[in-house]
């Protein structure tokens, strides 16, 4: 079993930053892929980033250059840093993870954390 907590949602001004993070914890063996999508009221859920254990990183183009994700191998955990935040970029903010364990694939979703973007 594989727990994903994440923190560092909030209330921000538009241009104001946030920094996400997301800790994976539970038995595992390697975390393949690790990443933030985000869905907003009304709408699909969307990715926004992620990044594999190779550091390859995916960018949705709305975030593309205010975003950045990196991770902490040592301690399972992804970061996104959300620079110049826009009212649009308000939604409840998932992580997720592909990972392996003993051989098998899977992949979990956090509970979510809320980004609002308002002044």
């Amino acid at each position: 079993q594989v727990h994903l907590v994440e923190s560092g949602g909030g209330l921000v001004q538009p241009g104001g930053s946030l920094r996400l993070s997301c800790a994976a914890s539970g038995t595992i063996s390697s975390i393949n892929r690790m990443g933030w999508y985000r869905q907003a009221p009304g709408q699909q859920r969307e990715l926004v980033a992620h990044i594999t254990m190779w550091a390859s990183t995916n960018y949705a183009d709305a975030v593309r250059g205010r975003f950045t994700i990196f991770r902490d191998n040592a301690r399972n955990t992804v970061y996104l840093q959300m620079n110049s935040l826009k009212p649009e970029d308000a939604a409840v903010y998932y992580c997720n993870a592909v990972i392996s364990t003993a051989g098998t694939v899977y992949e979990y979703w956090g509970h979510g954390t809320q980004v609002t973007v308002s002044s």
